[in-house]
C-alpha cells in the first residue's frame, strides 16, 4: 500500500471532499483524484462514493480510514518524541479524560504538574469513555483516564481510584423523605441521564440490571453539571458520582437518596496502549496520579465494571 496515496485519501475524508483537501494540501484536485483512483486500483475496492453533496465512505473506506488514523497517529507520536530528544521544544502533554474525571478529579493533579513543569504545554480533552478510547487508539492523547468499563485487545486497563455512584434528587422530592426506597421506586421516576457512551450511564445501567431493573423514563442532558442543575430544578432524579455531586449536596440544593440494596462502586482507570511507551511528561503525570490516591491496596479486587450489592469483584477488565 502506497502511504502517500493513503495520506491523501485520509485528507479527502477529513476535509470533506476533494476541493477542500486540494486547498489544504496545496495540490491540484486532479492530482488527488488520480492518487485515490490508484489506491482503489491497488486495493481492488471502492473507497469513496462521489456525489453532488460531497463524498461518502464505503464500508471498505470506513475500515481503511479508521486504520489510517491509527497509523498516522503513531507517526505523530514518533515525530514528537524525536523532536523532544533533539531538544527542539520543551515538550507537551496531552490528556484525555472522561467527563467526571476531567471536571472533578483531574484539575488538581494538572495544577501540581504545572507547578513542577511550567514550560510543558498541557492540552486536556474531556469526552465520554468511548471517545477517550478512540483518542488513545489513534495516538491523539498521551494519558487516558476513563470511568466506564473498557475491553480492547490493544489496551491495558490499570485501576487508578475508586468512585461511588449515588442516587440524587431535589431535597423536597418524595423519595428524599422516604426511609425505605427500593430500586423499583426509582423506575417510577424520570431519570436524568448522559448520552450513550458515557461511562457513568453504562455503569449505572449495569448496576440496575443486577436488580432486574431497566431505565425506561429518561431525560437526556448534556453532561453531569447539566444533570445536577436539572435535579436541583426538580426535573427528575439521577445517578452520578458522589464526588461530582459533593458541591451541590453541601449547598443543600440536592440530596442523596439511599436505596435499599443498591451500592454502586467502580474503578476509575488509566488506559495504556500495550505497544507504546510513555513520553517523559506522561510518566511524570502518571506518578502524580498515583500520589493522588496512594498505593492500590487491593488491585486484585478491582473491577473494571461495577461493584454492587448484588455482585461485583474480579480482575480489572483489559
Amino acid at each position: 500500500m502506497n502511504l502517500h496515496h493513503l495520506r491523501l485519501f485520509a485528507a479527502v475524508v477529513e476535509q470533506g471532499g476533494f476541493t477542500n483537501a486540494a486547498r489544504a494540501l496545496r495540490l491540484s484536485q486532479p492530482a488527488i483524484s488520480k492518487s485515490l483512483n490508484e489506491l482503489e486500483r491497488q486495493l481492488h475496492v471502492s473507497l469513496i462514493e462521489r456525489g453532488a453533496r460531497g463524498v461518502n465512505l464505503t464500508e471498505p473506506g470506513r475500515a481503511l480510514y479508521a486504520r489510517a488514523r491509527e497509523l498516522f497517529g503513531v507517526e505523530r507520536v514518533a515525530e514528537r518524541e524525536l523532536r523532544e530528544l533533539r531538544g527542539l521544544k520543551r515538550g507537551s502533554l496531552r490528556v484525555a479524560a472522561s467527563t467526571t474525571i476531567a471536571t472533578y478529579m483531574l484539575p488538581p493533579v494538572l495544577g501540581r504538574f504545572r507547578l513542577r513543569h511550567p514550560s510543558v504545554r498541557i492540552r486536556a480533552t474531556s469526552a465520554n469513555t468511548r471517545s477517550v478510547l478512540r483518542l488513545l487508539l489513534e495516538s491523539r492523547t498521551d494519558v487516558a483516564l476513563v470511568e466506564g468499563p473498557i475491553s480492547h485487545d490493544a489496551v491495558d486497563v490499570v485501576p487508578w481510584r475508586e468512585d461511588e455512584l449515588v442516587v440524587i434528587a431535589h431535597p423536597d422530592h418524595p423519595l428524599a423523605a422516604q426511609s425505605d426506597v427500593g430500586v423499583e421506586d426509582l423506575m417510577l421516576e424520570t431519570v436524568l441521564v448522559r448520552e450513550p457512551g458515557s461511562g457513568t450511564r453504562e455503569v449505572a445501567e449495569r448496576a440496575l440490571a443486577l436488580h432486574g431493573a431497566r431505565l425506561t423514563r429518561t431525560m437526556r442532558l448534556g453532561g453531569t453539571e447539566a444533570i445536577k442543575q436539572g435535579v436541583a430544578a426538580g426535573l427528575g432524579i439521577a445517578i452520578v458520582s458522589r464526588a461530582a455531586a459533593a458541591d451541590q449536596i453541601t449547598l443543600g440544593r440536592i440530596a442523596v437518596v439511599p436505596v435499599r440494596g443498591l451500592q454502586i462502586r467502580r474503578w476509575l482507570t488509566q488506559l495504556k496502549l500495550r505497544q507504546r511507551s510513555d513520553s517523559a511528561a506522561a510518566r511524570e503525570l502518571r506518578m502524580l496520579l498515583d500520589e493522588e490516591v496512594g498505593p492500590l491496596a487491593s488491585v486484585g479486587d478491582a473491577s473494571g465494571d461495577i461493584g454492587a450489592s448484588a455482585g461485583g469483584g474480579g480482575e480489572p477488565r483489559t
